[in-house]
């Protein structure tokens, strides 16, 4: 079935060649019905299309009779004026979609353009009010995203600024402890030098520094005793 299927597709054109196993010709079968399906639904389509056609032709001839021979009108009797409102009247009723050119027909159904057309202008006039209110939610959102941006450039420039700043206090305080550490071993080689040379021990910087802080200590202890001395200056 699904060989003679893809023959009458194609006709004279060879069948594209495609792998034969189990999976490959069930999913054709399944195409194969859908497509007959649908050229089934077209067909009955066309039939109902052609049997309305004819429906709409003998009614079309039974009024020309009736207008040609009741009436004796007919289109090549009619003013150009008559013609143009009878076109007129036609297009209308088609536009509208009515059954019959009645006024009962004409009126019901402008009324109900009209009803549509007030439902449309609503609907438009409250997609405009959301447009404005999300347009307006928008910009402050773009101007609220530029106010970011300029902040963490401002950001990002400022701790650039402090790297670097931070990095050449750091250069200087490598630098000093550098220049401490030279310092110190060059003062403790100076003493070394001088201790060879026969100098006082007391008059090392250590010795010296260590007496300095004696030395504040003591004037730390005679404070009191002064201001106890003091009281005594003012007696007779």
């Amino acid at each position: 079935q699904v060989t003679l299927w893809l023959k009458k597709i194609y006709g004279d054109v060879p069948i594209p060649e495609y792998e034969v196993n189990e999976r490959t010709v069930d999913i054709l079968h399944e195409v194969m019905e859908c497509n007959e399906e649908r050229d089934k639904d077209i067909r009955l389509l066309i039939e109902d299309m052609k049997d309305q056609a004819t429906k709409y032709e003998a009614e079309a001839e039974y009024w020309q009779d009736i207008f040609g021979e009741s009436l004796g009108l007919s289109v090549g009797s009619l003013s150009q004026e008559a013609t143009t409102d009878l076109t007129d009247l036609v297009e209308s009723a088609m536009e509208l979609e009515v059954e019959d050119t009645s006024l009962t027909s004409f009126y019901g159904a402008i009324n109900y353009m009209g009803s549509e057309l007030y439902k449309t202008k609503s609907r438009n006039e409250e997609m405009e009010l959301k447009l404005k209110t999300l347009t307006k939610k928008l910009t402050s959102a773009l101007t609220l995203e530029k106010q970011l941006e300029e902040d963490i450039k401002n950001l990002k420039e400022s701790q650039e600024a402090e790297m670097a700043k931070a990095e050449v206090l750091s250069k200087n305080l490598k630098f000093l402890e550098d220049k401490s550490k030279d310092l110190k071993i060059r003062i403790s080689d100076a003493e070394d030098e001088l201790l060879a040379m026969g100098l006082d021990q007391s008059l090392t910087h250590e010795a010296l520094e260590k007496s300095s802080e004696e030395l504040a200590a003591l004037l730390k202890e005679i404070e009191p005793l002064k201001k106890e001395q003091a009281s005594y200056h003012d007696l007779p």
